[in-house]
């Protein structure tokens, strides 16, 4: 069996296994170890090509877990991972919920505009827009029903607002998409500011409108009085502060992204402990949940490196290089519209970490060979991703607000107001891409 062949295969039988909730490592694994195998074996013609093929994948695979792993760039992941589950544990989630929603709770759709606005600051702490759906949706959903807001645009900006946490640094996925396309971690950091906040204005501008020409979706609720909006800030005002340090030092080069973490989460830790919020048992809680997470991630990690090394004896990696430099001609918007069908085809399904991880290996050889900016395409697929993680029939944000929502609102009804943000996701992809310079300005700065 030829190569080529051999990699068809054992990547559709990957893609088959991860549809069948197969955890993303073992099947990133077993994937690359066995089509190494193949692979190797099909190199030579007799059986005994396959005991030596064998006897290779398992040497591979010995060293593969520290050699993938041993990057100083990777000690990025558990320090902002810390950072945000030391926040959350510290309840500076709820505070910076809670001043979002005092200051903007009498504009046209208020709590949900402040829904939208803590999704964001969330995101800049936690990295992960799973997380940022989860924390905010037992948060603000509740406090949007109680006030009788429409139950589609209350799921829905929750839903959507929650991707942000990919696109707003620190985000793990732009953490992994540095490593795998050795990019600089910190300019990309950097790009994903601007696109996040126009991301952030044009959810916050939709719902202000919708809910201007139809007040029955937003029912105003009691003003409040501007002392008790200044209170508001004294839990959440150090936050901020830090979220601002943190992403300040990596524009101006005073902290590498690593050195960055482990400010954001000393910093997170200090203000635990000066407000006295966070006992043994919550600081134990979040550097568990922190050790579990960085230790799935990095399993899928060596997963990744293992399916890249497979790819790559393939040659299809270098197919598709040599296939994709004959389109220099083609538009940029015919390539950039496929890869956005297909990463949210995948995002209906699959979660945003599996699809990067998946495809990297295959769609970077293409955009090398197109010579893109690999940094501002880096930021054109995680809004990709965000699309897809509440496009229906499988939006895995969608289903995560359905859990903490339970009986209180429909599916169907999450996903009618999810539409509303898809729509204005395309929008603000549309501008991404015909004006690649909001992505580039603040890194060419740097």
């Amino acid at each position: 069996m030829e190569p080529q062949t051999i990699g068809i295969v054992v990547t559709t039988l990957m893609i088959l296994a991860l549809l069948l909730r197969i955890p993303i490592a073992v099947s990133l694994v077993a994937a690359g170890y066995g089509g190494l195998v193949l692979v190797l074996a099909a190199r030579g013609d007799d059986t005994m090509m396959f005991a030596s093929a064998f006897q290779s994948a398992n040497t591979f695979l010995g060293e593969l877990p520290y050699s993938s792993t041993a990057e100083y760039t990777f000690t990025t992941i558990p320090m902002f991972l810390l950072m945000g589950y030391l926040a959350t544990e510290g309840g500076f989630t709820r505070d910076i919920y809670a001043t979002a929603r005092l200051w903007l709770a009498r504009i046209p759709g208020g709590l949900a505009v402040a829904s939208s606005v803590g999704c964001a600051l969330f995101a800049a702490i936690s990295g992960s827009s799973l997380a940022t759906a989860a924390a905010m949706g037992k948060m603000a959903l509740p406090e949007m029903l109680n006030w009788k807001y429409d139950k589609g645009l209350a799921a829905g900006v929750v839903a959507a607002s929650g991707t942000l946490g990919s696109l707003i640094p620190p985000s793990i996925l732009m953490i992994l998409y540095a490593v795998f396309t050795e990019q600089s971690i910190a300019k990309l950091f950097v790009a994903g500011v601007i696109p996040g906040l126009l991301s952030l204005g044009i959810y916050v501008a939709m719902v202000m409108l919708r809910c201007r020409l139809n007040p029955d979706l937003a029912p105003p609720v009691p003003r409040v009085g501007f002392r008790e909006k200044i209170h508001s800030l004294k839990g959440a005002w150090g936050m901020i502060v830090l979220i601002v340090l943190v992403v300040t030092g990596l524009y101006t080069g005073v902290f590498t992204p690593t050195e960055a973490g482990g400010v954001g989460s000393f910093g997170a830790f200090l203000l635990c402990l000066l407000s006295r919020r966070m006992g043994m048992a919550d600081a134990s809680n979040a550097f568990k949940e922190t050790l579990k997470s960085t230790s799935m991630l990095f399993a899928a990690i060596i997963g990744a490196y293992m399916v890249t090394t497979f790819t790559a004896l393939t040659g299809i990696a270098s197919d598709l290089t040599n296939w994709a430099a004959g389109f220099n001609d083609v538009p940029p918007i015919v390539i950039l519209v496929s890869l956005s069908l297909l990463y949210v085809f995948l995002g209906t399904f699959m979660g945003a970490i599996e699809i990067m991880l998946l495809t990297l290996p295959v769609v970077v050889p293409i955009i090398k060979g197109l010579e893109y900016d690999l940094i501002w395409f880096g930021i054109i697929m995680i809004k990709y991703l965000e699309i897809g993680l509440i496009s229906p029939p499988l939006g895995i944000n969608v289903f995560i607000i359905k859990s903490v929502a339970g009986d209180k609102v429909r599916l169907a009804q999450i996903f009618r107001g999810v539409t509303w943000f898809i729509a204005m996701d395309i929008l603000t992809l549309a501008i991404l891409i015909l004006f690649p310079e909001i992505t580039l300005y603040l890194p060419s700065l740097m």
